[in-house]
């Protein structure tokens, strides 16, 4: 089994990052407004200063980097490639938002429609993230 390219899990991560960051921009644009009347009904307003949104971003990058550690981690049973890719992608949206939609989604806590527009979003997202984050992803030379 080989080594992981620390460097370049970063690297790809970070691109990983932008992908998914970008994904969420647009999502907030077209549903931004739903999920805003959802929280609001709960008492909750959604964060617009500039640290949270910061915040959220970085959380972005951080999540596009565990994207690309899992890549990693996964080429080493099913070698380098898209299809590996797409598998690391598929797996961080199982963990990620299918768990949170089947946990959290029948509580009635904001409309079950928002969680299931939010896991389909990730469904594709996700592996695009992952597809980006791939295509800088190197083993470390031997």
């Amino acid at each position: 089994m080989g080594k992981i390219n620390v460097q370049r899990i970063i690297l790809g991560g970070l691109l990983a990052g932008l992908v998914f960051n970008v994904g969420e921009f647009i999502a907030n644009g077209l549903f931004g407004d739903e999920y805003e009347a959802a929280l609001s009904a709960l008492g909750i307003t959604m964060p617009t200063d500039t640290s949270m949104m910061l915040y959220y971003i970085g959380l972005g990058f951080l999540f596009g980097i565990a994207i690309v550690y899992v890549y990693a981690l996964l080429r080493a049973h099913f070698g380098p490639g898209p299809r590996t890719a797409i598998h690391a992608g598929l797996l961080v949206w199982l963990f990620s938002a299918f768990f949170h939609t089947a946990g959290e989604g029948p509580m009635g806590i904001m409309p079950l429609w928002l969680y299931m527009i939010g896991m389909a979003w990730w469904l594709v997202e996700l592996p695009l993230a992952a597809l980006a984050g791939a295509w800088v992803y190197r083993d470390p030379p031997v």
